[in-house]
């Protein structure tokens, strides 16, 4: 006992010394989510910390850039406008016009387009690559006097009191915030030091991201080809020296995407056209390939003393249905219109308790139809490609079933 007294008093000048700053939300994750989050409540004059352990990458040429591509729909769009982002991507963004479902392991492939048209004068969304969007918030960050966005430091604990809570980064230094966002990926520190638990399902997949060029025009419909073992999406982008492109997802099993990931170039662009049923003619890839494994993980509740979990940190889907990171999106526009409205209440239990009744079962509802799309799309077996095959024109072809459907995915 006397030992450790006298190395807590041993610690004391040190302990006197460390730096500690205030600031209204601290922000764990420097993705594409977390600036996102950072812009967002800086742009409406709060004051802001986000951190993250790597620095990012935000040249495509670059090693470990992240080279995938994210569709924003409406309700995302509407946020980043109003955060002072969307016009810098009026350029590079390639609208979503029509999503095409192709079940191939139907002979003919049962094809249907599902039109924006439909339900409004807008496209469903527009595609861009997450570098970009990196580069671009961080750019806009610096144009933001209150948000101070750090590389090279991440979380490493809190303490939740009454009014604020204090954190501790991975650099010893600490930070009093009366919010703490937890945007920091599926394996989340932040949730983690709050004790959130969270369910988990593996499907056995892996996806495979990269861009390629093709001979025919997509004529900005993004088109989703199903045989078994997961989709396959091609997304629309800007041409590539005078060729068409798109970004691929290519969901498959685990080990047939390992062979494929391990093909050379002749030879993986052959199997990637036969994967898309020759959709768009012969694919060249022009991008070096990323995989990573599919799961699904969605944690107990989005809220602890002083915290708020979003985007990966609270929900993981497989990115079928553009799904992912406006979910995430939609996290971050419930967390600012509740600060908005209430300001002096930022990091209450009230507030909290809000956000996670106001997301959860969202949330939840959406993970459910994504892997029951998923484990749709895996079916090897003939008459369960079959139902599918007729499952899709059913919901296709009746109308109401049709916007309805449309209109939910949005989010609207």
């Amino acid at each position: 006992g006397l030992r450790l007294a006298l190395s807590q008093i041993g610690a004391l000048p040190y302990l006197l010394c460390m730096k500690r700053e205030q600031t209204d939300i601290f922000i764990s994750g420097g993705g594409v989510a977390g600036l996102a989050a950072a812009v967002v409540f800086g742009t409406a004059g709060f004051r802001v910390i986000c951190v993250d352990p790597a620095p990012p990458i935000v040249d495509g040429r670059d090693a470990g850039a992240d080279l995938r591509t994210t569709a924003f729909l409406q309700p995302a769009r509407d946020l980043l406008g109003d955060a002072g982002l969307w016009d810098t991507w009026a350029d590079q963004a390639m609208a979503l016009n029509v999503m095409r479902i192709v079940d191939a392991a139907q002979m003919p492939p049962v094809i249907r387009d599902f039109d924006s048209a439909d339900i409004g004068d807008q496209p469903f969304g527009w595609n861009l690559r997450n570098w970009v969007l990196r580069r671009d918030m961080i750019t806009r960050l610096s144009e933001l006097e209150t948000v101070d966005f750090r590389t090279g430091v991440g979380f490493r604990g809190m303490v939740a009191r009454e009014d604020t809570a204090l954190v501790t980064m991975t650099d010893r230094t600490q930070v009093e915030a009366r919010l703490v966002i937890g945007a920091d990926g599926r394996d989340s520190p932040v949730r983690a030091g709050a004790g959130i638990g969270a369910k988990t399902t593996h499907y056995g997949q892996k996806a495979l991201t990269f861009a390629v060029t093709h001979t025919q025009p997509h004529q900005n419909i993004s088109t989703e080809i199903h045989r078994s073992g997961g989709p396959f999406t091609l997304v629309p982008l800007p041409d590539h020296e005078g060729q068409p492109c798109s970004a691929v997802v290519w969901m498959t099993d685990g080990a047939e995407a390992e062979r494929v990931m391990a093909l050379e170039t002749h030879a993986f662009n052959a199997a990637a056209t036969t994967r898309s049923a020759d959709h768009y003619g012969p694919l060249q890839i022009v991008t070096h390939r990323q995989s990573w494994p599919i799961i699904s993980r969605i944690a107990d509740r989005l809220d602890a003393p002083r915290t708020a979990l979003m985007a990966e940190a609270a929900h993981v889907m497989p990115p079928i249905g553009a799904q992912g990171l406006n979910t995430s999106l939609a996290d971050v526009q419930t967390l600012r219109d509740l600060a908005v409205a209430e300001p002096d209440q930022l990091g209450s239990r009230a507030m909290l308790a809000k956000y996670n009744r106001a997301r959860h079962a969202d949330i939840k509802l959406r993970a459910a139809g994504i892997s029951m799309l998923n484990r749709t799309s895996q079916a090897g077996n003939p008459l369960m490609q079959a139902l599918r095959a007729r499952g899709v024109g059913v919901i296709h072809d009746i109308k109401p079933v049709r916007t309805a459907l449309m209109k939910l995915g949005l989010g609207r």
